[in-house]
């Protein structure tokens, strides 16, 4: 009998032994995989329009191009400005027709087109006088928002 008291003995502190021995803790959990930032996406280039090529003449076409091109111009004669831009959006585009004597300007008109191009545009702006304009020497400048964009000269003979 002493044999299995010997056992049970042994069974019992085995029991006991595991009992108090310390659990093992799971391993920690992986940390999360989170995905890398993206980086920062270069922003796209402003949307804008430019002002390419300014061209004086006496007549357009149905495509508001200068037609009959000139920087000297008559006294009855209908002044057109034809505007090429690039870009796309919407901007404000005006025309500032000023006459130059004695180094002094006088405003003969002025005008604002809205445009909303999507590329490769044209606009066009003119003057007229019927009763003749007076000989000399003016100009026409072109702004895109406010911001000057051009100018031409030209003369009235």
């Amino acid at each position: 009998m002493n044999r299995k008291y010997v056992i049970a003995l042994l069974a019992a502190c085995a029991v006991v032994l595991n009992a108090c021995s310390k659990k093992q803790e799971a391993p920690p959990p992986p940390p999360p995989v989170t995905a890398p930032a993206p980086a920062p996406e270069t922003p796209a280039p402003a949307a804008g329009v430019s002002v390419g090529t300014i061209s004086l003449g006496t007549a357009v076409g149905a495509d508001k191009k200068v037609t009959q091109a000139g920087e000297s111009f008559g006294k009855k004669d209908t002044i057109y400005a034809s505007i090429d831009t690039s870009g796309s959006g919407t901007a404000t585009l005006k025309a500032k027709w000023t006459y130059k004597k004695d180094g002094k300007e006088a405003l003969v008109h002025e005008e604002t087109q809205t445009i909303t191009p999507t590329g490769p545009a044209t606009s066009e702006f003119h003057i007229s006088k019927p009763d003749g304009w007076p000989a000399g020497d003016y100009q026409v400048d072109v702004f895109v928002d406010d911001k000057s964009a051009g100018t031409k000269t030209f003369t009235v003979k």
